[in-house]
Parts: C-alpha cells; sequence; structure tokens
C-alpha cells in the first residue's frame, strides 16, 4: 500500500478534475444532469481509480485500477471534444485541457509499465 497523494499522476489528475470542476460551473443550466455531470463523474474517476488501486495489496491490483483509470482519462477526451464542438469550451480551454488528459494518459500507461515489470517488490 502507498499514499495516492505522492504519485505525481495522482496529483495531475485531481488538479485536471479540478479545472474540469471550474469550467463545466459555466455550461449551460440544461447540461446540469447531462454533459455538466458527465464529465465530471469520468474525469473525477481518474484520480479515484488511482487512490482506490495504491490500497490494494498487490501491483496486480493496482494495475487494473490503473487501467480503469485510462479508460476514464479516454471517456474525459472525448467529452472535452464533444463540449469544444458544443461551443461549451473556447479554443484555449479545449487545447489546455487537451493536452493535460493526454498527459495524464501517458503517465498512467508509463505506470503500468513499472508495476509490470518483473521485481521483487513493484511497489
Amino acid at each position: 500500500m502507498q499514499d495516492f497523494r505522492k504519485l505525481q499522476v495522482w496529483k495531475k489528475s485531481h488538479d485536471l478534475t479540478m479545472r474540469i470542476y471550474d469550467l463545466t460551473s459555466q455550461f449551460p443550466r440544461e447540461e446540469i444532469y447531462g454533459l455538466t455531470s458527465q464529465i465530471r463523474r469520468a474525469c473525477s474517476s481518474i484520480p479515484t481509480n488511482i487512490a482506490e488501486g495504491c490500497g490494494r495489496e498487490s501491483s496486480a491490483e493496482f494495475a487494473r485500477f490503473l487501467q480503469i483509470a485510462i479508460g476514464s482519462a479516454s471517456e474525459t477526451e472525448y467529452l472535452i471534444f464533444l463540449a469544444r464542438d458544443l461551443k461549451y469550451l473556447n479554443a484555449n480551454q479545449y487545447t489546455e485541457l487537451m493536452q493535460t488528459t493526454i498527459s495524464v494518459k501517458k503517465m498512467l500507461t508509463a505506470l503500468m509499465k513499472k508495476l509490470k515489470k518483473p521485481t521483487t517488490d513493484n511497489r
């Protein structure tokens, strides 16, 4: 078990979630139960799954939660794209969120690869 707050990928995904919450607060009111809710859930699922994985006993279990986090990051990526096409995000906001989301996905993938390397203690 390890402290998820010490992982750079958790910090970055938490910051992304905070940014998503900030920007979605400006989405149209009729989206509160639609896109606003969905993108917030998808994005917050990234750091949530990292945290839950850190609480597991084996590297294999941790890696499984990282895989789920990658799926949530991909979902977030699409929802950011949709928000831009619906004109809820401007070009700068879109670029910032996409770059951060892609960076988080790369970090998650690298951490998964590290966990899968055979060592005496992967964590």
